[in-house]
């Protein structure tokens, strides 16, 4: 029989916040460094170095991933795993926060390492690259990283404060149009336009759109549409997602939106390349129990609720839920009108109240964890 220590989420909380400064300090240098998708070296190597200083047995580079961790602590029946995100986004850097996440996660290891064995915990903390497109979770799914353990939570920072984001699927993918170049004003009739492939498919998607379920989107950007005016293009390029509730909806809303970029294709003579980046995220289904757990912790450490929700936000770790009890609820900064994916939420990230977030998310995850082993 166990013993289990007095207090124990006193002693979760003393841990963490002895440990504040070097937390805060993690969540301000990663965002200080913004890394791209599998290119997180430096935030991946600090919080590698976190956990192994707080007694973790730490891997790092694995599932075939140079920039993920695996570290682990206590032998006990029950296995939490608490997962760490690290990469930012395209030019406007943390504007989503993963140096709150990051740091809170190792805020919750660090509050449970002591404990874990008394609590009958074995915990993991996973350093998971590539949120942003990447699908480091999935990649580590689907190569053992969540084998045997039984449940998995992260904290993600929004504008305002909710328990469960309402994730939806998604499909991420290039398209590629290959035509003829040719001068514009001389030998027009000897082109075969790229960029008009484009502007058919975009066409045919904007009348899509009155066709699909409210909750549905289609977004894209145009990377590539020729570089002289003279010159007919013989190259455009284009990044693309589609999102819908749950993956058994988006399947058929991909393979229409698919036609709608066939169609430019077929209109101009066009050869089409489409290819994935990453693969698709599942919808996120937060497990109840968990949830309320999680919810009773940080109205505890003093968050307050709100009913906002980030309707349409999609996560790799939509694909966890579907293979294990996961939560991934949202801590407010209170910063709104800016929001996730602006340059005013990545300065929202850096601020007492984000430094704040770290805190009481990584002692409201710990908490629960411990309220989980008391269920055993």
């Amino acid at each position: 029989m166990r013993s289990t220590p007095m207090n124990p989420k006193t002693v979760v909380q003393q841990r963490i916040r002895t440990a504040e400064r070097e937390l805060v300090d993690l969540s301000r240098r990663i965002h200080a460094h913004p890394e791209l998708a599998f290119e997180e070296v430096r935030a991946s190597t600090w919080v590698a170095e976190h956990l192994s200083a707080a007694g973790f047995d730490v891997e790092h580079g694995c599932y075939g991933l140079s920039t993920a961790v695996r570290a682990t602590v206590g032998s006990g029946p029950l296995h939490i795993a608490v997962c760490a995100e690290y990469d930012a986004l395209p030019e406007i850097g943390h504007a989503c926060g993963h140096n709150i996440i990051a740091a809170a996660a190792v805020g919750a290891g660090v509050g449970l390492a002591g404990l874990a064995d008394d609590l009958g915990l074995t915990v993991t903390v996973l350093g998971t690259p590539a949120e942003e497109g990447g699908g480091g979770k999935i990649l580590m799914l689907e190569r053992g990283a969540f084998v045997g353990v039984d449940a998995a939570m992260m904290v993600h920072p929004a504008a305002a404060e909710t328990d469960a984001m309402p994730g939806t699927a998604v499909s991420q993918f290039d398209v590629l149009y290959r035509g003829t170049p040719a001068h514009a004003g001389a030998y027009p009739e000897r082109g075969v336009n790229a960029a008009d492939a484009m502007t058919v498919a975009q066409v045919a998607i904007g009348l899509l759109r009155q066709q699909t379920a409210g909750t549905d989107r289609i977004q894209g950007i145009v990377t590539e549409a020729g570089s002289a005016a003279n010159v007919i293009p013989d190259t455009s390029r284009g990044r693309w997602i589609v999102r819908s509730d749950t993956l058994e909806a988006l399947a058929p809303l991909k393979t229409r939106v698919a036609r709608c970029f066939e169609a430019g294709a077929l209109a101009t003579g066009c050869d089409l390349t489409t290819s994935p980046v990453g693969p698709d995220y599942a919808d996120l289904r937060p497990d109840p129990t968990m949830l309320a757990l999680y919810r009773a912790n940080a109205e505890a450490v003093g968050r307050t609720f709100s009913a906002d929700a980030a309707a349409g936000a999609a996560t790799d770790m939509g694909n966890v839920s579907h293979a294990v009890p996961t939560i991934h609820p949202m801590l407010g900064l209170d910063c709104a009108p800016a929001v996730n994916h602006q340059p005013e939420f990545t300065a929202a990230c850096v601020t007492p109240a984000a430094d704040r977030a770290v805190l009481d998310g990584a002692v409201a995850m710990a908490w629960t964890a411990a309220d989980l082993s008391g269920r055993l």
